[in-house]
């Protein structure tokens, strides 16, 4: 062969190229970035769903033992026992209920890992361009 090549990473591109590439290339790892942060951020989200709804059922268990307490005293549980012990025993099983559910949410939400992929993959290319400075 007569010459050097004229293929990419050859010592003979000019500065314009070198720019151009580094352009092209930073703006397909931006992209990149940003459709990574967009699927973690689905994920996140449908967690958090899953989160949201079980405290949505701890909340309405909480209205369930407040009706419930109601309705056993409309039914009459005070004729069983003396009406305070009931309103207490139906008050406590749903108040068990409910601190279960909350407890369940409440894990569901700290489980989470806002975009953990993008971290990761953001502080790989932080060491990548630092090996490139030295």
């Amino acid at each position: 062969m007569d010459g050097p090549s004229s293929q990419p990473g050859q010592d003979d591109a000019s500065l314009g190229e070198l720019l151009s590439r580094l352009t092209t290339d930073f703006g397909e790892l931006v992209s990149t970035q940003v459709e990574l942060a967009k699927v973690e951020v689905k994920d996140e989200a449908r967690r958090a769903g899953k989160g949201a709804g079980m405290l949505t059922a701890a909340g309405l268990a909480g209205y369930l033992a407040i009706a419930l307490l109601s309705w056993a005293a409309a039914w009459g549980l005070a004729e069983i026992m003396p009406t305070g012990w009931a309103f207490v025993i139906v008050g406590v099983v749903w108040g068990i209920v409910a601190a279960v559910l909350a407890a369940n949410g409440r894990k569901q939400f700290k489980n989470m890992e806002p975009l953990p992929q993008t971290n990761r993959s953001l502080q790989e290319d932080r060491q990548w361009a630092r090996q490139l400075k030295t």
